[in-house]
């Protein structure tokens, strides 16, 4: 079975493999999250500080080597530093499994961080590589669809594995060596070269302006978000339910998330112009759903909400800064674009609990209704660029193939 590019055709298995490789992107440290309430009884010595940096340290080392394996790409061989990267992911799952104290999980985490970060910018540049125009468009959301829902299938198995054992959860990073060795068959199948009427040959270097935006416009989404992820669970105890029901809850997002991937053409070709506005519509009305009804059919509508706009915009964003790029550039424009997502998981919690003391306000809802506002604000500038490259969508996205 071939499978059309825009610029040639690839196999099936070859789509596959490259499918295996964003399939693992978002895996680091989730196998730690079913176990964090037994780490205390596991690792009675341990403090609260080095459970916290079970799950803090992989997000903080993925962003410099997702820069470096995105400024290594211009001149190094991509595979060879995507082999690297999952070898490296993969034997640190396997050391998480025989891993015998604190110490040790968290030296192993912090290789497993470096090991995601080379893939992460390659998972996307493969896509990038392979695909163009409207193919493009269509894969990037395809892909993005491909990680959330093997975020939402792991999440599932590493909670139901830490019921049998806690070392089981980790059998989740063994994942990258499936697609390890799905990705040896990209070896004999090179990309062709991009079309020379591609709107990334009209780039002789990365347009720096356009790149600031993008990763700018990536983080305040991604901000926005993040707090359905952070704190609803807390919104949930409130709520005086079973508390199974905020990862059922949690899960539902990333799923919302994930749908507009599988018709994000389809999308954009009924949204046209507006598309980002939608979106952004989407994510404001969710989250103030959730912040100003307190009950959990309210809550459930707009998470669904806020999980459906940014599942729109975020493969987009990643369309947008491959073209803002010449061919041979195009990964390293997409790692910088890429580690805003990161560097947002980071930043978030703090940047809420500072908004919190500068308003006096403790309330479990102010975390959801701040996040809105935010989103308001980007959808204002929206509305007033909605012909800006970054913020709008041009007519070569919904009436012909770039």
């Amino acid at each position: 079975m071939k499978i059309n590019t825009g610029k040639g055709s690839i196999t099936l298995w070859t789509l596959i493999a490259i499918w295996s490789v964003s399939a693992v992107t978002s895996l680091p440290g989730l196998a730690i999250s079913p176990i964090l309430g037994e780490l205390n009884n596991i690792f009675p010595k341990a403090s609260d500080l080095e459970i916290q940096m079970l799950t803090s340290l992989p997000s903080l080392l993925i962003i410099p080597f997702v820069l470096l394996a995105g400024h290594l790409s211009a001149n190094r061989n991509k595979l060879a530093l995507l082999y690297t990267g999952l070898t490296i992911f993969f034997l640190s799952g396997v050391a998480c499994l025989i891993a015998k104290s604190m110490t040790w999980l968290i030296i192993i985490s912090c290789i497993l961080g470096i090991g995601a970060g080379m893939i992460v910018p390659l998972s996307t540049g493969l896509v990038v590589d392979y695909f163009t125009g409207d193919y493009r468009v269509r894969q990037l959301g395809y892909s993005s669809a491909i990680n959330n829902l093997t975020l939402v299938a792991a999440t599932s198995l590493t909670g139901y594995f830490a019921d049998i054992n806690w070392h089981y959860s980790f059998f989740v990073y063994l994942l990258p060596g499936i697609s390890l060795l799905l990705a040896l068959r990209l070896r004999n199948t090179p990309s062709a070269p991009e079309p020379k009427e591609s709107d990334q040959y009209k780039q002789s270097q990365i347009n720096i302006r356009h790149l600031v935006m993008l990763t700018l416009f990536y983080f305040l989404i991604t901000y926005t978000v993040l707090v359905v992820t952070f704190d609803t669970s807390f919104l949930i105890e409130r709520y005086k339910v079973h508390p199974d029901i905020s990862g059922v809850i949690i899960s539902l997002f990333f799923l919302a998330i994930m749908a507009p991937g599988l018709f994000l053409s389809h999308i954009i070709r009924r949204t046209r112009s507006y598309t980002n506005i939608i979106s952004l519509c989407a994510v404001a009305i969710g989250l103030l759903c959730v912040g100003l009804f307190r009950n959990v059919g309210m809550l459930t509508l707009g998470i669904t909400l806020a999980g459906l706009g940014y599942g729109v915009m975020q493969p987009l964003i990643y369309d947008k800064a491959a073209i803002i790029a010449p061919p041979q550039l195009a990964t390293k424009a997409l790692s910088v674009v890429m580690s805003a997502n990161y560097l947002a998981i980071i930043l978030c919690p703090f940047i809420l609990r500072l908004l919190q003391r500068i308003f006096h306000s403790h309330s479990l809802s102010f975390p959801f209704i701040s996040s809105a506002v935010v989103a308001i604000l980007i959808l204002v500038a929206a509305v007033i660029g909605r012909g800006n490259f970054v913020l709008g969508l041009d007519k070569s996205y919904y009436e012909q193939s770039r």
